[in-house]
């Protein structure tokens, strides 16, 4: 379809996208999310609303021979009174997967979140426009990918030559569920999260089920990542659990053998790698919950605490050092009778010599720097010689 400018309107469908498990269609245009809908049907949390639908590993794919690219957004952006305003979510341009440009959205909504409080506030704002120029006219992949920390309603998509959509080209699929340093918090943009680089250098083909906050051994993430085609399965498990003081150990290790049967129900013999949770100073020993650091968020810094007391360890409060203990014995039992079932220490990704060198800014959440380190780290331990994901599989706990 023709529109004013000249320029052609594509509808966009789910041959265009990919990453997303779900286009929720809305008034305007499509919303992609990362959980289903009969899963984000269970949960009533606020947090978990929001992770999810932050298109975290999110892309629209498309071959064209089109110079001027035009997508119409309706981003959410969250403002937390204290603190200075982030930035602007990014979006990554991709040609022939090489990043030659970036864009940013303004205007949109912005939700308002009082820190001392909870309490929120939502201002409704206009659709914005992200447009990419100056293209070769020679025929080629593109990629926009989404910003992976803000909520980004699809509105419309418009180029000055015909789209179709691209080839997998027969790529491995890859799908990884974690915690906000999957999602990305902290990245410069939303090909730089460590699993977007990762698998960047492996060639496979992303499914980011990283969710800030919400790595929490939720039995409908479980059923979605047993419900979606894959070839390759990372779980990365354990800091969502301390900080949100959600279980004690009693409960911790049945719950995660439920998660991964859950998973193998769908998934029998799939390459299946259990994460442990990278180094945390304020989690190693102590419990939680965590907490904002409020004594900074009046400096204007936001940084997190935990509050928990070591010594609740003896009645079972769990710390990241116990749950590395148990991931990997997990891991250990269940390999005796499942072969591809596979654990790697969260420690050789980000240990206690690289938070010497890069430490943690708010405490909790990598920067740019630590996310290349991680998605290189990664890279080479799980799809390199030997690694679990290299075609012949071959390394375990």
């Amino acid at each position: 379809m023709n529109v004013p400018n000249g320029l052609i309107a594509t509808p966009v469908t789910e041959e265009l996208v990919r990453g997303a498990i779900e286009l929720e269609r809305t008034e305007r245009g499509i919303l992609p999310h990362r959980l289903p809908a009969r899963a984000r049907a269970q949960s009533s949390d606020g947090q978990l609303a929001m992770a999810e639908a932050q298109p975290s590993g999110v892309r629209l794919v498309f071959r064209t021979c089109a110079t001027v690219v035009e997508l119409d957004t309706l981003p959410t952006k969250r403002i937390y009174t204290g603190i200075p305003p982030r930035p602007d979510g990014v979006y990554d341009l991709l040609v022939d997967g090489q990043l030659i440009s970036q864009a940013v959205a303004p205007g949109g909504n912005t939700v308002t979140v009082d820190m001392a409080t909870g309490a929120t506030r939502m201002d409704v704002g206009p659709v914005s426009t992200v447009r990419f120029a100056d293209l070769s006219d020679r025929l080629k992949e593109v990629e926009i990918w989404l910003p992976h920390n803000e909520t980004t309603e699809i509105v419309g998509l418009r180029t000055d030559a015909v789209i179709s959509p691209a080839s997998d080209e027969g790529r491995r699929v890859w799908l990884h569920h974690g915690s906000s340093i999957s999602h990305g918090s902290g990245a410069a943009s939303p090909t730089a999260t460590w699993p977007v680089l990762a698998a960047s250098l492996a060639g496979v083909d992303l499914i980011n089920l990283g969710m800030g906050g919400s790595a929490l051994l939720d039995p409908f993430t479980a059923r979605a990542m047993r419900d979606t085609s894959a070839d390759l399965i990372s779980v990365k498990l354990g800091i969502n659990v301390v900080n949100t003081d959600l279980m004690r150990l009693r409960a911790f290790g049945p719950t995660v053998h439920g998660f991964l049967d859950t998973i193998r129900e769908g998934h029998p013999s799939t390459p299946l790698l259990v994460v442990s949770p990278i180094y945390c100073p304020i989690h190693e020993d102590t419990p939680g919950p965590g907490a904002f650091d409020f004594e900074a968020i009046s400096r204007g810094e936001l940084r997190f605490v935990a509050t928990g007391d070591p010594a609740e360890r003896a009645a079972g409060k769990l710390t990241l050092r116990i749950i590395r203990d148990e991931l990997s014995r997990i891991v250990a039992e269940r390999a005796i009778s499942d072969p591809n079932v596979h654990y790697l220490d969260g420690l050789e990704l980000y240990g206690a010599t690289d938070h010497a060198d890069l430490p943690l800014p708010d405490q909790l959440h990598p920067d740019a720097a630590t996310h290349r380190l991680i998605g290189d780290r990664f890279g080479g331990r799980a799809f390199g010689d030997g690694g679990p994901f290299t075609v012949d599989g071959g390394f375990s706990a």
